[in-house]
């Protein structure tokens, strides 16, 4: 019954300030404020649920719950692109391109990569999840240093171009790309269904799961590749938020202490959509947009995740 009121009160409180975004100094045109808050919400909403749920996969299948799925360089992936973009094509390519192309690119790209990251993972019987988080770290490295080297060579005004893609936004969000992204985030975790009844087990670690029958390898796979196509589809949708997953899983973990994935996971999205409703309120209502949400979020991201480190390290 406890966790089960903490997750009505989640709830409730991301009900109040989705209404209060929503109705807050309309001054009766509704016409006007209304389709373009809706628009900017359920931007929101998919992208805090996408990065929830993949946060809390992923950690749950790694055991460890201060790495996130930026760890493999989807992140990076993205803003190389984005810079690979205007470095090759000039940013009138960036800005005149039809946005569900970019958007359909973006992603295809991302998963292109996941499953070339996770084929050369588990072309081995013997590889492990550790190998992983190495490749993926590398990779992430090298992307960014090839971002940062194409930045360099381009014009400052391009680059100016390049920069806006570098910090999350949902004020330029297209309403069809909502629809892609919402209808690929359901058909995604349809298909996964029956592999996330495992994640209960799954956090008990790898020997454990596999004495009580869990065809491990096979499940871990299909839930990575799950991990990679909702980052993916958030990523593109409104930009990279680096500590979003690490901020909004480890609040869960500490207000719901269980490891039932049907609590923690819910709990999970509300947190999330909680920071980013009443981050964006924050970035429009007190900051008059002289900062961007994703600033927002690593700032308050960035201190926990130094608190988790000094925590870890005392034990």
């Amino acid at each position: 019954m406890k966790h089960k009121r903490v997750l009505w009160i989640l709830a409730a409180l991301a009900a109040a300030l989705v209404i209060i975004y929503l109705v807050i100094d309309v001054g009766g045109h509704w016409d006007y404020a209304l389709p373009r808050r809706g628009r900017k919400i359920m931007a929101i909403l998919l992208t805090g649920s996408a990065v929830a749920f993949s946060t809390v996969v992923f950690q749950t299948i790694i055991n460890n719950r201060i790495l996130t799925p930026a760890i493999m360089g989807l992140d990076s992936l993205y803003l190389l692109l984005q810079t690979a973009i205007v470095f090759l094509a000039g940013s009138e390519t960036l800005t005149m391109m039809n946005k569900q192309l970019h958007f359909v690119i973006n992603v295809g790209l991302m998963i292109l990569f996941a499953g070339l990251l996770y084929k050369l993972l588990f072309r081995r019987e013997n590889q492990n999840i550790y190998f992983l988080l190495l490749l993926g770290i590398i990779c992430g490295t090298f992307f960014q240093n090839a971002a940062s080297f194409m930045q360099v060579l381009i014009d400052p005004n391009e680059f100016l171009v390049v920069q806006d893609r570098m910090f999350a936004s949902v004020n330029n969000v297209n309403g069809d790309l909502l629809w892609m992204a919402g209808a690929g985030m359901i058909a995604v975790v349809w298909f996964c269904r029956p592999n996330l009844q495992y994640l209960d087990v799954l956090g008990l670690g790898r020997d454990q799961a596999v004495n009580l029958g869990v065809n491990y390898e096979g499940v871990v796979k299909q839930l990575l590749v799950l991990v990679a196509i909702l980052t993916a589809i958030a990523t593109a949708l409104v930009g990279p938020i680096t500590f979003l997953g690490l901020l909004v899983a480890n609040t869960a973990y500490r207000l719901l202490p269980t490891h039932r994935h049907g609590y923690i996971i819910p709990a999970a999205i509300l947190i999330s959509c909680i920071a980013l409703v009443g981050g964006q309120l924050l970035v429009e209502r007190v900051f008059t947009f002289k900062t961007t949400l994703s600033v927002v979020i690593n700032f308050l991201g960035g201190i926990f995740f130094i608190y988790l480190v000094l925590k870890e390290s005392r034990l």
